[in-house]
């Protein structure tokens, strides 16, 4: 394998869930905190969580105050509970084998650790070694580099023996902040703007699970 460690991001890059949890809960809680709002569309949406960042469409954009923040958040809660999205075609078995052979996988995610666990018991059967979820203090979660730092820390990487794959820019600033290589996970891009940014950047691109698939497990 070319990497001791793969870093995760979850929702988009392992798990098909912005168009069927995140993007309708957020809709519904904007119909009562913002009901004069014209309604975002799903590649609004997707873009703002791209740049410049899901925290900052709420508090800075949306300018959500904190009590809002919470009923947005309470909406969503009820969506993820109600559903486990699936895995893109391939990811469970990229993992089981990854693991097999020794691998360690992270997860860094805007989705909460519980809802992450059950995901991989559900669809892959395999428990990440360490995930940083939601749940964390906002200066614990990506783009900041404390997943990262911590992760070296727990099982004694190098910075070359880790690679970061997230589908949106805050995995390739947190990625960037520890001179960590970084994989654009372009699957699940709608957008060609996102698409064509996040190819442009990363160190790697792949628009399909099987080239990823077959880069992670190449003795090149």
């Amino acid at each position: 394998m070319k990497y001791r460690c793969l870093i995760l991001d979850h929702d988009d890059t392992v798990v098909k869930s912005t168009p069927e949890i995140h993007y309708p809960s957020f809709i519904e809680a904007l119909k009562i905190l913002r009901p004069q709002m014209e309604q975002l569309s799903l590649e609004e949406f997707v873009y703002n969580c791209f740049s410049p960042g899901f925290s900052e469409l709420c508090k800075d954009v949306l300018k959500f105050s904190k009590v809002e923040q919470e009923y947005q958040y309470k909406i969503w809660k009820s969506y993820t509970k109600e559903k486990s999205p699936d895995f893109y075609p391939g990811f469970s078995e990229l993992i089981n084998e990854y693991k097999r052979l020794g691998g360690i996988i992270c997860v860094v995610s805007h989705s909460e650790s519980e809802q992450i666990l059950r995901d991989y018991r559900l669809h892959c059967g395999v428990i990440p070694d360490l995930i940083f979820g939601w749940e964390l203090e906002e200066h614990q979660r990506k783009p900041n580099s404390y997943p990262i730092i911590e992760i070296m820390k727990r099982f004694n990487l190098g910075i070359n023996e880790m690679l970061v794959l997230d589908d949106l820019k805050p995995g390739l600033d947190m990625a960037r902040s520890c001179n960590v290589t970084f994989a654009g996970a372009g699957w699940s891009h709608i957008i060609p703007e996102i698409a064509d940014y996040m190819r442009i950047n990363s160190d790697y691109y792949f628009s399909t699970v099987e080239a990823f698939k077959n880069f992670i497990f190449s003795t090149d």
